[in-house]
């Protein structure tokens, strides 16, 4: 009885003021093994039902424990490997592929744009051979400077107009939602828990200081820049 008495911590998909409205037959379907319901729904609908004075023998109430807690432990299992999927598996396997790290995809993203970002990412596919991959990201790291572009200048000119923190310094969020797509991309075509090693930083070292040259040699083609914004 303690036990399942105990409140969960997690997140409460149904309120028990609906269960209250179900029949005791649709209650006892939340009880079976196998249901798809969640452990707080079982939960509830055992407590209803002891509300309404239904009896459950220890056996039965040894049996929903088990059925909660073998809910509780799938979600967890489930939330785990979510976690691991969006993880970085550094390794120093010296017969671990090279590859350019994540994190320094997303930063070089955010500060100097998609363009840099991608051709990094898209390398890292090449060298998985995973060609189509490689080619979206390239695609995607030229196609959104005009968007951010627009995106930013459509922004500030809301701005004149609204005293938010988005309108008025927009080249950051917009920026953001760049390196976002881009860790997406990486999440979604990177094989999942690839051990790698780091590859060298001179090559986005390089890359970086030619985008800064770029970038302030040309401002007009990069007037969603932060940067850009920095200079004037």
């Amino acid at each position: 009885m303690g036990i399942l008495k105990c409140p969960f911590i997690f997140k409460v998909m149904v309120k028990k003021s609906v269960l209250r409205k179900l029949s005791d037959p649709e209650l006892e379907n939340y009880l079976k093994e196998g249901n798809r319901f969640t452990p707080e729904a079982v939960q509830m609908a055992f407590e209803v039902l002891e509300e309404r004075g239904r009896n459950f023998s220890e056996q039965e109430k040894s049996q929903i424990r088990q059925i909660i807690q073998h809910k509780k432990d799938r979600e967890e299992l489930k939330l785990q490997e979510e976690q691991e999927m969006w993880k970085d598996h550094i390794t120093e396997d010296p017969d671990a592929v090279k590859l350019f790290t994540r994190d320094i995809i997303l930063m070089i993203s955010f500060f100097l744009g998609t363009i840099p970002g991608s051709l990094l990412l898209g390398l890292n596919f090449i060298k998985l051979k995973k060609y189509v991959p490689a080619i979206l990201t390239f695609t995607f790291g030229l196609i959104y400077l005009p968007v951010q572009n627009f995106m930013v200048s459509f922004l500030h000119k809301i701005g004149t107009q609204n005293t938010s923190s988005l309108t008025r310094n927009p080249e950051l969020p917009v920026a953001g939602l760049g390196m976002l797509i881009l860790l997406v991309l990486s999440v979604l075509f990177t094989p999942k828990k690839l051990p790698y090693r780091a590859a060298s930083y001179v090559f986005p070292i390089l890359i970086s200081v030619v985008m800064i040259v770029i970038i302030y040699a040309f401002q007009d083609f990069f007037s969603g820049y932060f940067l850009v914004s920095l200079a004037r």
